[in-house]
């Protein structure tokens, strides 16, 4: 299903049920598709409750848990694996909705007033113009700040390792800030200064989201660390110390020998 099928099979839904549906539950499945499509569209991944809460301004952790819990309920989203507090990722996955449309929807849409045809079209024609958009190669992005390259620009087989980049990049500029330091040098990082350890530890050293996630979480309250990981090359450098000191379950299938020796040597 493409992100307008995910969207039309939302909205019919929410149409034939006015009684169950409230803005969080729109804005936590439009959160979900926007995600899974900077992934490239993976089957299952990762979907942090503090990033989701921060993004959509939900405070209230109950709020969104009874949310996301009814979106599973309703099938729309499913649950591969829940996290134990609001500071662990849930993993989740699309759930695929290939029933007819309701017809109620399409039949309200059609009856409204004609003369928005006109703005609509016009509104219809940029949205096809922001579909011209292609990646640009990668040799023109590596000497780019990261902080301007925007998602459509990366090409698929990069975008999980620039999602990653650019999420630690926004850590260690809020860990400097808090601590009064300069924030220059990283605002100034390159992509490739930034995406390319990123894409070394997930192609090459047997690092998966879940132990990336396992680092952004101590990195986000561990006064030490903070101070002394600031970039993702020293990220790779101490990675599977990270892993360690979070005391996470390890699937050591998921790790080459280098790696699994490394996390030994720390426990």
């Amino acid at each position: 299903m493409t992100g307008y099928e995910y969207s039309r099979s939302w909205f019919d839904f929410s149409f034939a049920n006015t009684h169950k549906i409230k803005p969080n539950h729109t804005a936590i499945y439009f959160f979900a598709i926007e995600r899974c499509n900077r992934l490239g569209w993976k089957e299952e991944f990762g979907f942090p409750t503090d990033l989701a809460m921060e993004a959509l301004g939900i405070k209230n952790y109950k709020t969104y848990i009874c949310s996301l819990q009814d979106l599973v309920e309703w099938g729309f989203i499913k649950w591969i694996q829940k996290s134990k507090n609001q500071y662990t990722a849930n993993i989740i996955a699309l759930v695929k909705n290939n029933k007819p449309v309701i017809k109620a929807l399409d039949k309200a849409m059609s009856s409204h007033n004609p003369k928005q045809v006109s703005s609509s079209s016009q509104g219809i024609a940029s949205i096809e113009k922001q579909n011209n958009n292609k990646p640009i190669n990668i040799k023109t992005l590596e000497k780019r700040l990261l902080i301007e390259v925007k998602d459509f620009e990366v090409d698929i087989d990069l975008k999980l390792s620039f999602h990653w980049a650019i999420k630690f990049q926004e850590l260690f500029l809020k860990n400097l800030k808090d601590k009064g330091a300069p924030l220059k040098k990283i605002k100034e990082a390159s992509f490739e200064e930034f995406v390319d350890p990123i894409r070394e530890m997930l192609e090459n050293d047997g690092i998966s989201e879940t132990h990336l996630q396992i680092a952004y979480e101590l990195l986000h309250k561990d006064a030490f660390w903070k101070g002394i990981i600031l970039d993702t090359y020293k990220l790779r450098e101490k990675i599977s110390q990270l892993i360690a000191q979070g005391k996470k379950t390890v699937e050591i299938k998921e790790m080459d020998r280098r790696v699994q020796n490394k996390i030994k040597s720390y426990d």
